[in-house]
């Protein structure tokens, strides 16, 4: 079998600085990228991701996070306002080679001690959520690490070793559907929402299976360095830029999809995007996909799992997040330059999406939020 060695921290976080040399500014060497620092300062502290590794594990959310948080980012330059993430991945026993499924085996070089003092920590599974087998070790990490004032975060099963740590008591949570009765009925202290993609409770985050963990994960850099530089993010990953925590998990195909019409709605879809700011209506989109409003409604539903005006509520919503983090324009102005009637019901549903006021979101995203 063929070995990875993971190492850490990766990416284009900055750190100490190692020291300086003369001049008015010098560039330390970091991850991939050089970052200019001002001569006798320190650079900015990097955010700290630990990932946890174990036997066993599938490698895709293990990916998924390294991806988004390991990745050097060069489309990145001259959008960051703070430092971009370092990454560690961490194991109970660091250097002890595991098995991964598909034959190969993966080496991570730090341990649950570094997971502990991580500013986020991921859990991306667990080796067996229908034997609840959890590493107390883990356990002991994840309760350190959030009672320091870490962000816990899991993927998929993970959710079972955060409410093994009691870090989900209380609170809503989700994870793969195919687990969360199980979940549910293991930690009856937890609130399981078998049918969302992902919760936020600010210091504790679930998510779904495996590709709800890309979803969970381009939220939380939305929410650390804000739309724009999260669009540019899932740009690079060819996904959706945003999908609300809320939609549902489990999408049914058509069970004889029609190529012609998966065309029609895909080219409906492009143009809704080009004419959001416009009156739109099922019927102006079914002419479009040069459809009935009847077979548009059935196979619109069947391909996105929600209907038509609802998807694009979600797109003016997305499409107004970066007008919301630039200082320019009044929540009436962006409002209309999306595509809502009138600000109320644009506050309406923005609420209903990103569950918080457009002015909310504005105080904590818009450039020159503390």
């Amino acid at each position: 079998m063929a070995e990875q060695n993971l190492d850490g921290p990766v990416g284009t976080g900055t750190g100490t600085a190692p020291g300086t040399t003369s001049g008015t500014a010098a560039a330390v060497a970091v991850g991939r990228r050089p970052v200019p620092v001002a001569i006798g300062r320190r650079p900015e502290p990097v955010h700290d991701i630990a990932v946890y590794a174990f036997p066993g594990m599938a490698p895709f959310e293990l990916g998924v996070v390294i991806e988004v948080f390991g990745l050097a980012r060069p489309e990145l330059i001259g959008l960051l306002a703070a430092p971009w993430y370092g990454l560690k991945v961490c194991a109970d026993r660091p250097g002890t080679p595991l098995d991964a499924v598909g034959g190969f085996t993966l080496t991570a070089r730090h341990g649950l001690d570094e997971l502990a003092a991580a500013d986020t920590v991921v859990v991306p599974g667990v080796p067996n959520a229908f034997s609840g087998e959890v590493s107390p070790d883990l356990v002991e990490a994840l309760r350190t690490a959030h009672g320091r004032g870490a962000r816990i975060v899991s993927i998929c099963g993970g959710a079972f070793a955060l409410a093994a740590a009691g870090l989900l008591d209380g609170r809503e949570a989700t994870t793969h559907w195919r687990y969360a009765e199980l979940l549910q009925q293991r930690y009856p202290a937890v609130r399981v929402d078998p049918d969302v993609l992902y919760v936020d409770n600010g210091d504790v985050l679930t998510s779904a299976g495996s590709a709800a963990g890309i979803d969970l994960c381009l939220h939380l850099v939305r929410k650390d360095h804000g739309a724009k530089v999260a669009n540019a993010v899932a740009r690079r990953f060819v996904v959706a830029p945003h999908r609300n925590g809320g939609q549902a998990q489990f999408i049914e195909a058509a069970v004889h999809p029609v190529e012609e019409d998966e065309d029609g709605i895909a080219r409906s879809m492009r143009w809704a995007l080009d004419h959001l700011s416009s009156p739109l209506t099922v019927s102006l989109l079914a002419r479009a996909a040069r459809m009935s409003d009847r077979s548009y409604l059935r196979h619109f539903t069947a391909r996105t799992g929600t209907s038509p005006m609802r998807w694009v509520v979600t797109q003016r919503i997305a499409a107004s997040l970066e007008l919301l983090e630039s200082p320019e324009g009044t929540v009436e102005e962006i409002a209309a330059a999306v595509g809502f009637e009138s600000a109320a019901t644009f506050r309406h549903h923005f609420g209903r999406v990103m569950r918080t006021s457009p002015t909310a979101y504005r105080r904590s995203f818009g450039r020159g939020a503390a």
